[in-house]
């Protein structure tokens, strides 16, 4: 018989490998087509998934500091970037606010496990923490924007967000699998992930300031 703690093991990394195959099988294709947006719901689904087993192993289990913080990154942005892609033009709604206080508990809550520890795996942790308090602050921020900022800022921040919780997984899985050269070898995701975003950041904006030239463009 399974026990509970492979079988959720074998629930986290199957949808792991599932949500990782769709997210760059995403990247590769046309944006904003029917198959895109199918494609990205099944992403979100695994994701979701895969953040619930990592839960449910740092509860139950094993409980990690350097993955839990990871876990709250990949979840916050999963959530946040499914949200700009459907409100879209809207202001952050009530949800949202929830959302982004609940992370912001969550993270203070996790400040002292992760500076409690040394070494390379504090690294990995501080650096993954930094990059979920500046998600929040401008999450903080976005409620006192002017209407019509939403409509344009809305793509930016669904592309920033589930690239971030993207390469969030696959940092967290070379940190579980590959033990060489820790922790630049957990780093190096992170840092290709990082030009991958701005990349396609600057890719939507030259978009953006192309339609934007034709006279009669909305």
């Amino acid at each position: 018989m399974i026990s509970p703690h492979l079988t959720n093991i074998l629930v986290h990394a199957g949808t792991g490998l599932a949500a990782l195959l769709l997210g760059f099988a995403i990247l590769a294709m046309e944006k904003g087509t029917r198959i895109h947006n199918r494609l990205g719901n099944l992403f979100c689904l695994f994701t979701l998934m895969v953040c619930f087993s990592a839960i449910v192993g740092l509860v139950c289990f094993r409980f990690m500091p350097n993955f839990a913080v990871i876990t709250l990154l990949v979840l916050y942005q999963l959530v946040g970037g499914w949200r700009a892609a459907k409100r879209r033009t809207q202001r952050p709604a009530f949800f949202d606010a929830c959302w982004t206080l609940i992370a912001t508990v969550f993270l203070i809550s996790l400040l002292p496990p992760v500076t409690s520890q040394t070494g390379g795996t504090n690294t990995i942790a501080i650096s993954t923490f930094g990059a979920i308090a500046f998600v929040l602050i401008y999450d903080s921020v976005r409620f006192f924007f002017p209407n019509d900022w939403h409509k344009y800022l809305w793509r930016y921040e669904h592309v920033y967000k589930l690239l971030s919780a993207l390469f969030g997984m696959l940092s967290a899985l070379v940190g579980n699998v590959v033990r060489l050269w820790q922790p630049w070898s957990q780093l190096i995701p992170s840092a290709i992930g990082i030009a991958v975003i701005i990349y396609f950041l600057f890719k939507l904006y030259k978009e953006e300031t192309a339609l934007s030239s034709y006279p009669n463009a909305n």
